[in-house]
């Protein structure tokens, strides 16, 4: 049969695991770790390679090669929505969430870039942009790091970067958090906004108690106080928090039913999705949709530079989290990740897709 000029065959896919580690010991509430596992995924249709990414686990690479990729061989690039549904259902008795749905994340983000460079546009173009410039808050704070080290990060991140927030970890030792919170608010001064993330580590009796001592800091932003399982306890928890804090979940929403769940539950003030495990680019849209829906801010959760178009182009998005894991790794690792300039992020608009190559040199040495 001949193809239609516009037909865009996908005639390869590769998918690679690199992993990086990092440059001090992190952790946050409730895990440590001294390594990042990065997999790339390019997909060539039409001539034409598109770059997507997820962080997650080495054996992601090995599942979409092998499992996810003969979905998607030899049909049509355009039909995004297609394709995304039937990876759905390649995994339905595997388990759609965690680990498939990072797989499945990371494809969806390569056929958008593949789509925008056959069309030779950049992505946030093609996806419809309601805002040029997308606003940070720095991530990191670890609970390893010492006071003269969180101080340093958190001075340069509002300083030199220009950040409006910046998100602090805490919950792995609570009696020590006030003290962290402190030395956090005194590096930042009084005009920053402070943000802290428990990563589910605190009963919610801790948890109120928490909130109530960093209302004193003026602490605006508490991140996963509770587990993002524990929907009845998030909901109850945001009820009874201090008028001026927010609490926010979301980052481990892998399908649109999680995030249904929280918004219907009433259990965030802001919701966050992550475009490398909710499904991908289209994953990412359709929750920001539910955010128009439920009359509630959107916020980006890590990989800033996969995020930066799509973020572009959400209405209600209201920041993308400026990780220092994954901002080390996407500016040591690709060609054309953004650099923070007066607290924002800026898609190149002369670039197709999302702007970035992976620089596979460089990267060798970390591979798996």
């Amino acid at each position: 049969m001949q193809l239609s000029k516009r037909e865009a065959p996908i005639e390869t896919i590769r998918a690679r695991a690199y992993t990086i580690p990092t440059d001090k010991p992190e952790a946050d509430g409730t895990f440590t770790w001294d390594a990042t596992t990065l997999i790339v995924v390019e997909i060539v249709a039409a001539g034409k390679t598109g770059l997507g990414y997820t962080y997650s686990d080495a054996s992601v690479a090995k599942m979409i090669e092998a499992t996810l990729a003969p979905v998607l061989q030899g049909d049509d690039a355009w039909h995004i929505d297609a394709l995304w549904q039937r990876l759905q259902q390649r995994v339905r008795n595997i388990g759609r969430s965690g680990v498939a749905a990072t797989a499945i994340s990371a494809l969806d983000c390569a056929l958008w870039d593949v789509k925008a460079r056959l069309l030779d546009m950049p992505l946030a173009r093609l996806l419809g942009m309601v805002r040029t410039r997308v606003p940070l808050y720095g991530s990191g704070g670890f609970t390893t790091y010492s006071d003269d080290e969180m101080r340093e990060q958190l001075t340069r991140w509002v300083h030199e970067d220009g950040c409006r927030w910046v998100k602090i970890k805490i919950g792995s030792e609570p009696a020590r958090d006030p003290h962290r919170v402190a030395v956090a608010r005194e590096a930042i001064g009084a005009q920053a906004g402070l943000f802290v993330d428990a990563n589910g580590a605190l009963t919610r009796k801790q948890a109120l108690h928490c909130a109530q001592i960093f209302a004193e800091q003026a602490v605006e932003w508490f991140e996963e106080p509770l587990s993002s399982d524990d929907i009845a306890g998030l909901a109850s928890l945001r009820g009874v928090l201090p008028a001026r804090m927010e609490l926010a979940a979301g980052e481990y929403g892998y399908t649109l039913d999680d995030f249904r769940v929280l918004l219907d539950n009433a259990a965030v003030d802001v919701l966050q999705a992550d475009v490398t495990r909710c499904g991908g680019i289209t994953g990412f849209l359709r929750a920001a949709t539910l955010c128009d829906a439920f009359h509630l801010p959107l916020s980006a959760h890590c990989a800033p530079a996969m995020h930066l178009h799509v973020a572009c182009a959400a209405p209600r998005l209201r920041h993308q989290e400026w990780f220092h894991d994954h901002v080390r790794i996407e500016q040591m690792l690709f060609d054309g990740a953004p650099r923070a300039v007066d607290g924002a992020i800026t898609p190149d608009l002369s670039r197709p897709g999302c702007g970035l190559e992976f620089k596979y040199t460089d990267a060798h040495r970390y591979a798996v």
